[in-house]
């Protein structure tokens, strides 16, 4: 049995200000309109041999995976591991590889894949998994290796050995070089490109885990145990999972392992590093131009311009990347785009919202735009969903108003609860409960006005919540 588990998170700093926080890379619309996670999970579903996929994602990630998930998969067959926080690939994997082995018995394979990954030849990638799996019936540890069609700098190399069956051993793994030596990689032929992608059997990742990092292993356990029988999804106790180290795969076991394989990979991949690489996924135009949205370029060369709305136009510029997200602007060399995390670095010193947060955040009941944001008052634009409900709630330091703009909301306030329609409205004064919903099979959309002194979202006192946010 093969099962994939997608590996989704991140820090969103690399393709700022698209990829933020709480809406890491793997949530980003790709020019087809499906996100980086859609397509990663269509592939895993490509080559399961049953139905069951499982993400090891974060609480704060879970509800919007599993939005991008509705319609592609059914809920009894996604199953998510929660993390309480980030620990890295090892503990992750060690964690899945425990839940596949007790459910499904240590022989099951696993296929990891990272969730921020574009790969387009489908057939190549399942030649390529096929070889894996024939090696990891063997008991190896399978990884991916990239053939390099240039010297590149921001990967880590595969130093192939011997043959093995459709792949070959594995010498070394080797750090991310300087261009001098990434060219000698290169010209050798003997390095590949180290993809983060793995296949092995869960008991095979857990016996090796036992040699290589056996303090991180009983932690994993110790941690696995305390989940209930029938938990859905599986959240991890956050004392138990503080313990595990904070460290890759890569280093607590493909790098000490005895029986370590790597398949080549002819398929075309891509992790979507930095804009450049967003840039570099088509030709463009005759002039070089590539545009996602409305866009006018004139005398111009080799851009790249992504506009979520505004019109942005730029004239007499070559090898730039811009990209506009409503909320914040990027204007960057294609060269220099991958020094954006600079950017995200200095925002979050200044604590400022945009490193974190769009201005449209998501929640598990829907969303809110952020339409202004002054001194004296807040104004959101809020999209409720079918059958969702906010928490049972009151605020300190600012009063609400509420106006529907289409659908039908349940509103509770202190102790009334009634409906509004489209075009009413309600008044909530500051320290009153109240609890806003959608009855309906309909989205709800409404506008909200806060004013105050303090507009922060934790000036929120929960007292009743569906999502477990009390």
């Amino acid at each position: 049995m093969l099962i994939p588990v997608i590996l989704s998170g991140g820090a969103g700093t690399r393709l700022w200000p698209v990829s933020r926080k709480t809406y890491p890379k793997p949530f980003m619309q790709m020019g087809d309109g499906q996100s980086l996670l859609h397509k990663t999970l269509a592939r895993a579903q490509s080559v399961a041999d049953g139905q069951e996929v499982i993400t090891v994602t974060s609480r704060d990630h879970y509800f919007i995976t599993r939005d991008e998930y509705r319609g592609r998969i059914d809920d009894a067959d996604a199953r998510f591991l929660l993390e309480p926080l980030g620990r890295n690939t090892a503990p992750a994997l060690a964690m899945a590889a425990l839940d596949i082995a007790q459910r499904h018995g240590p022989e099951a394979q696993m296929l990891v894949l990272p969730a921020d990954h574009l790969i387009r030849d489908l057939d190549s990638y399942g030649a390529a998994v096929r070889s894996a799996r024939a090696l990891a019936a063997e008991g190896y540890l399978v990884t991916f290796g990239i053939q390099p069609d240039r010297p590149e700098t921001g990967f880590g190399y595969i130093r192939a050995g011997n043959a093995l069956g459709h792949g070959h051993s594995i010498e070394a793994f080797v750090e991310k070089p300087d261009l001098a030596t990434a060219e000698g990689y290169v010209a050798s032929g003997d390095y590949y490109w180290n993809s983060g992608m793995f296949l092995f059997a869960a008991g095979t990742l857990l016996t090796s885990m036992e040699q290589t990092c056996p303090e991180l292993l009983s932690a994993a356990r110790a941690c696995y145990a305390k989940v209930p029988a029938d938990a859905r999804p599986i959240e991890f106790d956050r004392d138990s999972f503080a313990l595990l180290p904070d460290i890759s795969v890569d280093y607590a076991v493909m790098e000490k392992a005895a029986r370590r394989a790597m398949v080549p990979a002819s398929f075309d991949w891509n992790d979507i590093g930095s804009w450049k690489a967003i840039s570099d996924l088509d030709p463009g135009d005759n002039d070089g131009n590539r545009t996602v949205g409305p866009a006018v370029l004139v005398d111009s060369r080799n851009c790249y311009v992504q506009s979520k709305g505004r019109l942005v136009a730029a004239v007499g510029v070559d090898d730039l990347v811009i990209v506009d997200t409503g909320d914040a602007v990027l204007v960057s060399t294609r060269n220099k785009a991958q020094a954006v995390k600079q950017v995200v670095d200095e925002l979050r010193s200044q604590n400022h919202e945009a490193a974190n947060v769009h201005s449209t955040v998501h929640r598990p009941w829907g969303s809110y735009s952020v339409i202004e944001d002054a001194p004296d008052c807040k104004v959101k634009r809020l999209v409720v969903k079918p059958g969702h409900v906010l928490s049972l709630q009151m605020h300190h330091r600012r009063s609400e108003h509420w106006t529907v703009v289409s659908g039908v909301a349940k509103v509770r306030v202190g102790d009334r609860e009634f409906l509004l329609k489209s075009n009413e409205s309600v008044h909530i004064p500051v320290e009153t409960l109240h609890r806003l919903e959608n009855p309906t099979d309909q989205d709800l959309s409404l506008i909200e006005v806060q004013c105050g002194d303090y507009f922060g979202e934790d000036d929120i006192v929960r007292y009743e919540d569906r999502y477990g946010r009390v």
